[in-house]
């Protein structure tokens, strides 16, 4: 229930931009896939999948203060900006900051600490390669580099390096 409320209310505060809704929609999808996959506990998969659901909360603002969604701006701005979404949620003390930490870490790909972090980065970059073009290059040292789940790394293959990319 929790998630589906963090999925109405991140639907609403994005006020009609269906590109900020679709990615969002795709990277919870990826994340829950990967976090059931990977059998992560009930408690951790729930952090995950309302953590992918508002990991990009900061972008309307950055757009606004810095003209661009510039991971190093999300991050910085993210924090207080989750604290408020996350109050008018059921959500306790401990789990609203390992959330906050996740969102204001969601581009840092070193130092990973925890499967659910493992997970919200593999699942924004698997939406992130197609919605930006990356090229297979960089798909492959991502891979090579900061992926580690089996579940992430055979979503990543099959998208984008066993199959043409177009």
């Amino acid at each position: 229930m929790l998630v589906t409320t963090a999925i109405e209310n991140m639907i609403e505060f994005y006020e009609g931009n269906i590109h900020d809704i679709d990615h969002f929609l795709k990277v919870w999808a990826l994340a829950k896939t990967i976090g059931e996959a990977e059998k992560l506990d009930a408690k951790t998969q729930e952090i995950l999948e309302v953590a992918a659901v508002i990991h990009d909360i900061a972008c309307p603002l950055c757009r606004v203060k810095y003209g661009n969604t510039n991971g190093a701006h999300q991050e910085a701005e993210s924090g207080p900006l989750v604290e408020e979404f996350l109050s008018k949620l059921p959500v306790g003390t401990l789990d609203v900051s390992r959330i906050k930490w996740l969102v204001e870490h969601h581009h840092t790909y070193t130092n990973v600490d925890g499967m659910d972090y493992q997970i919200l980065l593999e699942a924004d970059f698997l939406v992130n390669a197609g919605e930006s073009g990356y090229s297979k290059e960089m798909i492959e040292n991502t891979c090579k580099n900061v992926f580690r789940t089996a579940t992430g790394t055979h979503l990543l293959k099959n998208m984008y390096l066993e199959h043409s990319m177009e």
